[in-house]
């Protein structure tokens, strides 16, 4: 299973800084994302080599923020200080998925500022609201090209990911073996932080960078 994406939640007072911080330790500078209008939010992106992204996303004076899964995980996470919303991984066909919870994926979108509107189904947004550590599910439903990591702004990948929570947990959630759920990404498990999504590891130009 790969990693498509990890998600950086923030308060709106904080959204640019902390946008211009990680692009700054990356390497890179962040392009925007646009809206999410079901979600009642809104991201920066950085696509990275390698085929992921980084997401920086906060939300909107919406009433969306407050009804959507991910409304309101991004804005529970950015009333907490703000960090590591959670991490991504990419599916071919969410059918399985859907079979395996027991429920359908929600449909999601954002129309990017060159007008093009971004589609895709996610599902596991309510598993990682009440346990952190736990990634959600995507599939796009665009053409390969459009994806946000299709087309890379820098050098910098990401190389690990450090996940306090029960490898067990995860591993049964996702069906992928324990000492190894993601392809071409490392993955530590740390046992004395509170569960969810504690740093990621990327190599830059400038060598190692550590996001906590």
């Amino acid at each position: 299973m790969r990693l498509d994406h990890v998600s950086y939640a923030v308060g709106r007072n904080s959204f640019v800084d902390t946008v211009q911080r990680l692009g700054s330790a990356l390497g890179a500078a962040f392009m925007d994302g646009g809206v999410h209008p079901r979600f009642g939010t809104r991201n920066f992106v950085l696509p990275l080599a390698g085929g992921t992204y980084v997401e920086v996303v906060t939300t909107l004076d919406h009433p969306a923020a407050d009804r959507a899964p991910f409304g309101r995980a991004v804005a529970k996470r950015a009333e907490e200080g703000g960090g590591w919303l959670g991490w991504v991984v990419s599916v071919d066909d969410i059918g399985p998925v859907e079979t395996r919870l027991g429920r359908p994926a929600a449909e999601g979108h954002r129309v990017r500022p060159d007008g093009f509107d971004l589609r895709w189904k996610q599902l596991g947004l309510l598993e990682l609201m009440e346990d952190p550590q736990l990634p959600y599910f995507l599939q796009w439903l665009v053409e390969p090209a459009e994806i946000p990591s299709a087309q890379p702004r820098t050098t910098t990948r990401i190389t690990g990911l450090t996940i306090a929570g029960d490898s067990k947990v995860i591993s049964d959630f996702l069906g992928e073996p324990a000492d190894h759920p993601l392809d071409q990404t490392d993955v530590t498990w740390a046992d004395d932080e509170e569960p969810g999504l504690v740093a990621v590891a990327f190599e830059t130009a400038r060598g190692p960078v550590t996001v906590e």
